[in-house]
This record gives structure tokens, C-alpha cells and sequence, in this order.
């Protein structure tokens, strides 16, 4: 069984890997936790004794098969437990990633399925981000970012890639909430910003930053 610092190791280098399809580093590991790159060495030597990650100084890291399987199912867990606090408990979407960050440690495959009949399997948590099934499958969807769009191009929003409460309150300020269509008006050309007219007619302009992180699918 697996510490919950040693979950919190698997499911980053999950995240950073870009779903385990690259090499992650040292200083990567570091940065996202905010410690020491010897701190970080420290683990990945015990994660790669435990047969977690293939591991070899300088050369960076790889999650194995029972690695991946274990960061899965802690993501699975995690998604479910915010599905569950938006839909069950009212919770808003920029309140529950803390809380799920506890949730998603509890060690019960039988409340994980129960919790997964009881919400109706669902496919996506609130941010948009798909929940694997039970066997560890995940349905990726093609979605896009506003930045990539070209004017007059129309989509719906469909996913968030970044997660911090400030960027999602202000993201339901301005309506630009999961499931409402929006259509590029214009991109500036000076700094990247957007201009976005929603399905109900108002206009939003937006940041690069914010623009680089919302999905839509067309």
C-alpha cells in the first residue's frame, strides 16, 4: 500500500508525463511541489524500489505498469469525490479540489464503486476532465484551446486546464462556465487576448493567459 505522499508523487508524474507519455524530471517534480530536488530524490529512490517508477539519476523518470495503475485510481477517486461535492452536497466547482485532495486517500475499492453507481458512472468531473472507469480507462476527448481558435470559429467549453480557485471564480463571473457555447469575435493580434460572444449574446473579452486555458470542442 502506498503513502498518500507517495500517491501525490505518482499522480504528478502522471500529470506531468502528459499521461504518461514522456519522460518526467527532477526539477520538473520539484517545482510543482515546491521543495528541494534532493527531497525529490529521496522518494523517487523509494518509489523505484517499491517497483513504482523506473528511475535512474539524471535520465529522468517513468511511471511502470503498477505505477500508472496506482495514480490512475487515485485520480479516479479524486474526480469522483468532486462530482460528488459539486452534485450531491452543493458544493461550487472553485471549493472542492482541496477537499478531494483528502477523499481521494481513502482506501476502499468498494466505496470507490459505490460512489461510482451511486453518481450514475459519470464520465467528467465539474471541471470537464474525464474520470477513468473502473478498469483504469480513460475517454480523452478532443478539445482545443480558445488560443488555437481562429474568428468566427464556435465551440462549446468543455474542459478548464487550470484549476486554481481565483481562475475558476472568475471564470463564473464572466460566464464562461462548462456547457455554454461560445463564438470568436476576434483575436488581438498585440497580446493574444480574445474577444468571445457567448450563446445568450454578451461579448467577453479575455486574457492570453485565460484563452490558453479554456478547452472547447467544436
Amino acid at each position: 500500500m502506498s503513502s498518500f505522499t507517495e500517491e501525490n508523487y505518482l499522480k504528478a508524474i502522471y500529470h506531468l508525463s502528459n499521461n504518461n507519455e514522456l519522460t518526467v524530471t527532477t526539477t520538473g517534480i520539484s517545482e510543482l511541489f515546491n521543495i528541494t530536488a534532493a527531497s525529490v530524490t529521496d522518494m523517487l529512490k523509494k518509489l523505484s524500489d517499491k517497483q513504482l517508477i523506473n528511475y535512474k539519476k539524471y535520465q529522468g523518470v517513468t511511471l511502470t505498469n503498477s505505477g500508472r495503475d496506482t495514480a490512475i485510481e487515485v485520480i479516479r477517486k479524486h474526480r469522483l469525490w468532486e462530482v460528488f461535492l459539486v452534485e450531491k452536497l452543493g458544493f461550487k466547482w472553485d471549493e472542492v479540489h482541496e477537499i478531494a485532495e483528502d477523499l481521494e486517500h481513502v482506501n476502499s475499492k468498494l466505496l470507490t464503486e459505490r460512489l461510482d453507481n451511486f453518481l450514475g458512472n459519470p464520465k467528467v468531473d465539474p471541471h470537464g476532465d474525464p474520470i477513468p472507469d473502473k478498469n483504469g480507462k480513460m475517454n480523452h476527448r478532443k478539445l482545443l484551446k480558445i488560443s488555437t481558435l481562429k474568428p468566427n470559429q464556435a465551440g462549446t467549453i468543455s474542459g478548464i486546464s487550470e484549476h486554481s480557485t481565483i481562475f475558476l471564480k472568475y471564470l463564473e463571473k464572466t460566464g464562461l462556465i462548462l456547457g455554454t457555447k461560445i463564438k470568436i469575435k476576434e483575436i488581438i493580434e498585440f497580446d493574444g487576448s480574445a474577444i468571445l460572444v457567448l450563446d445568450n449574446g454578451k461579448e467577453v473579452s479575455i486574457s492570453r493567459e485565460a484563452a490558453n486555458n479554456i478547452l472547447v470542442m467544436l
